[in-house]
This record gives C-alpha cells, structure tokens and sequence, in this order.
C-alpha cells in the first residue's frame, strides 16, 4: 500500500490512502496521532479510500490551547472531508474523537453516512473540582494524565505499543492537556447528548473499558452494561453496540484485525 499526502496549507494534516465507497475518516484522541489507526488504513484501504488525520496540536498539525475545543476539531475534520469532495464518508472516532466526529457529522451531513464511537465515555460533572484541584498541583497535570493513560492497557497490550502511546501523551504540551481535558468535561456536561440526539445516519460503538465518575477503568464483557451506552441508546435513533471483551481502551492497537472487521461489516451494511 502507497501512501498520499494531500497538502492543502489550510487543513490540518492528513494522509489518503486507497479507494472505495463509502470512505472511511478516522480522528484520534488526545495525546494521539493518525498513527494509531495505521493497521486499519492499511486493512481496509484495499476496498476504501482511508483518510487517517492529526488535530490540532497534535502529531504533525501545529495549533495553540487556544485553538483547540471540540467543536474546532469537529470543524476541522468537516472541512477536510469537503476539501477532498468526499461522498458520504463513515467518520471513526476514539476516545475523544467520539465527542469530534459527532461534531463532524452535524457540521458535515452532506458527507457523513455513518459513524462509529470507539470505546467513548462521558465525564461527569464531579470531575470539575477534581481537575482544578489537580491542575493546581505543580505536577498535578502530568500525574493526572499518567494515570489516565497507564490505566488505559491490560497485561495483554503489546508493551513497546503501550509505552510508545504514554510517552507521547507526556510529551503533549500542558496547555493544550489541561485545556482539552477541561474542554472534555465542559462538552460532556452540556453538549454531548443533545449533539448524538441530533444525529441521523446509522451509529455503531466499539466498546472496550468502562469508566466510573472518578474515571477508574476496568475491561468490558459481553452484554455487560454501563451508563454511557444506556445514554447512547436512549440519545441515538440508530444504534448498534459491539463489545470487545478483555481489551484496552485502544482496540485498535491491541486488538487490531477484530476491530478492522467490525469496521468492514459496518461498512458493507451500509453498501
């Protein structure tokens, strides 16, 4: 497979890989990078056009804290699927990425005919003082955000994948953390469940942890519930849930030809 970069100066950075329809967009999370969705780019691109992309201050696209909110990063993937005419596309999101690509559709609905939500949450409103008060620590950030990310991998996560994910969510600059961190808990609060109630294409979520209120993190089971699928099924009108048991909270590197087929059957429902 040969890789493309399309370079239009005012887009954030992205790759295009393969052809096919419907494409498939894939956005990342925070302290992520297009990278972790190499192995699904390449899986699926024999039989899609893959576009795999880097938000605002992140990876290879420049941005300042002040840039950076959901709403922007939902913008900026809308405006790269219009620059590339994409026909209808299905957007993946991870992580945080959900709370994006759900921004993307609503801002794009002429180029969206599904998405998928991987192993998304919803920060409570509790964490507000929570955060504070650790940002407010001299190293408060930083421990904040390794135990975020330690927490994320089992004993069954490759290792040098796993460390390689921790250190660059370290090397994140703190101002871009905190703000998206805060960004995260002020669009959870008051934005998240109406935006998925707006939604009107096909939705599938990729679940793999479940996160309490204080943000602890175990492994899913097969038909195990939480509160954040009971608000997706109570907010989406189309909704299909997927569970992987056993894994990450990035299914995409730990479990990465599952997930890559969870994706093509998506997808050829939708064909």
């Amino acid at each position: 497979m040969v890789a493309r970069t399309v370079v239009v100066p005012p887009l954030i950075h992205h790759v295009v890989t393969g052809t096919g329809r419907p494409p498939v967009v894939f956005v990342h999370g925070i302290a992520c990078t297009h990278a972790d969705w190499d192995a699904q780019a390449r899986l699926l691109s024999g039989s899609h056009q893959t576009v795999t992309l880097d938000l605002r201050g992140h990876g290879q696209s420049p941005g300042t804290a002040a840039e950076c909110s959901i709403e922007r990063y939902g913008a900026d993937v809308a405006e790269v699927m219009r620059a590339l005419d994409l026909p209808p596309a299905v957007v993946v999101g991870h992580s945080m990425g959900c709370r994006v690509v759900t921004e993307a559709a609503l801002q794009a609905p002429e180029h969206t005919a599904g998405l998928v939500l991987v192993d998304g949450s919803q920060f409570a409103a509790s964490m507000g003082p929570v955060m504070k008060e650790r940002f407010a620590r001299p190293d408060g950030y930083r421990d904040m955000l390794a135990g975020l990310f330690n927490d994320m991998f089992t004993a069954r996560s490759e290792r040098a994948a796993a460390s390689a994910v921790i250190a660059r969510a370290a090397a994140l600059p703190s101002g871009i953390g905190m703000k998206m961190l805060t960004d995260l808990l002020r669009y959870d609060i008051t934005r998240f469940t109406s935006a998925l109630a707006c939604l009107r294409v096909p939705v599938m979520v990729i679940q793999t942890t479940y996160s309490n209120e204080k943000r602890e993190r175990t492994t899913m089971r097969a038909g195990q519930n939480t509160p954040f699928l009971d608000m997706l099924r109570a907010s989406v009108a189309s909704l299909r849930v997927e569970v992987i048991e056993d894994t990450g909270h990035f299914p995409q590197l730990d479990e990465p030809a599952r997930t890559s087929a969870l994706l093509a059957n998506f997808l050829a429902g939708l064909r």
